[in-house]
């Protein structure tokens, strides 16, 4: 099925029980990223036009976009190659801070490069990097080097993980 499928099979939309209260109701920004390695295991890191910190390729979720959806697109985008993204790694609660609403953020398997060559757009991000999260923390915000470190443990156990701002709420 397709997503229009699957809304016309759910029926009619639940009708509002007080008129304008969906309008009302707050919203969450969210975000979808690909943990992408080389053969080495060292994570792919971008130095984004646009701010000062190291990311994963991946970006924020747009309207009636889901977040697989736009790590798919953002990765495209972002570094000219089409991957085929896998399974889910870890979904992590950041709060909000300064301007910026609190957020979820996805991170998803984005496999390994052979010898693939990356096409950077230049509007996003300046170069790359193969990186362990070690290497790359000192330019990463703890929250990320927190979040990356349980997308490998995610890897490894074949577990996705829920973490609040990069801390695993189970043990």
């Amino acid at each position: 099925m397709n997503r229009q499928e699957d809304l016309a099979a759910e029926g009619a939309p639940e009708q509002e029980f007080n008129p304008g209260i969906a309008a009302r109701m707050p919203r969450k920004t969210a975000a979808g990223g690909a943990l992408i390695r080389d053969r080495s295991g060292r994570i792919l890191f971008l130095e984004p036009t646009y701010k000062p910190t190291l990311d994963i390729p991946g970006g924020i979720v747009e309207y009636d976009e889901s977040p697989y959806e736009a790590c798919c697109r953002e990765v495209k985008e972002e570094i000219g190659l089409d991957l085929e993204i896998g399974r889910l790694l870890v979904v992590d609660w950041v709060p909000a801070h300064g301007p910026w609403s609190d957020s979820l953020a996805f991170v998803f398997d984005g496999g390994v490069l052979d010898h693939e060559t990356l096409s950077l757009d230049p509007t996003e991000a300046r170069t790359h990097h193969f990186l362990t999260v070690a290497e790359a923390s000192p330019r990463l915000r703890p929250s990320m080097a927190r979040r990356l470190t349980l997308a490998e443990q995610s890897l490894t156990t074949g577990l996705p993980a829920y973490a609040d701002f990069g801390r695993p709420t189970t043990p």
